[in-house]
């Protein structure tokens, strides 16, 4: 598994710690849920703004409307959502991340969320593809976004 994980972590299995302590699960939603207690908040990305059947979470969710390999419809609206879910997150909420294979949209969020939590622009998806997963941001228009979030948020 490409998420570092030990007996320190925080109730969420396989959530990730960014430099400044901040914890925020990413995952698959075609892996199913993991075991162990449930996020406080979800945000997931999806092709339409709409959760897929059968996935009907009990806690908070912010579905962005999000297409596989590519970039968010709105994307205004999903740079407040990935701001709110990790202000929630370093307020010690669990919070997950997911969209279908865990790695695209769900690396290019959890990049952002690496600069929210002080990382460097230039050094940000470096950091989540050692820490989360190698193929974490899989487009060029990923990439583009990310800079992009970094240029708003800096």
């Amino acid at each position: 598994m490409d998420v570092r994980h030990g007996p320190a972590d925080p109730a969420l299995l396989g959530a990730l710690q960014f430099p400044e302590g901040t914890w925020v699960r990413g995952r698959s939603l075609r892996r199913g849920l993991p075991p162990g207690p449930r996020p406080d908040l979800g945000l997931y990305l999806a092709a339409r703004r709409r959760r897929p059947t059968p996935f009907a979470p009990s806690w908070d969710a912010v579905w962005i409307a999000w297409p596989d390999f590519g970039t968010p419809a709105d994307d205004q609206e999903a740079a407040d959502a990935i701001v709110a879910a990790f202000e929630r997150a370093r307020a010690g909420e669990r919070v997950e991340v997911a969209c279908g294979g865990g790695a695209g949209r769900t690396g290019t969020v959890l990049t952002c969320m690496a600069m929210l939590a002080g990382v460097a622009p230039e050094r940000a998806l470096r950091w989540v593809r050692t820490h989360y997963r190698a193929r974490a941001v899989e487009t060029p228009g990923q990439r583009r976004w990310v800079e992009r979030f970094a240029e708003r948020v800096t």
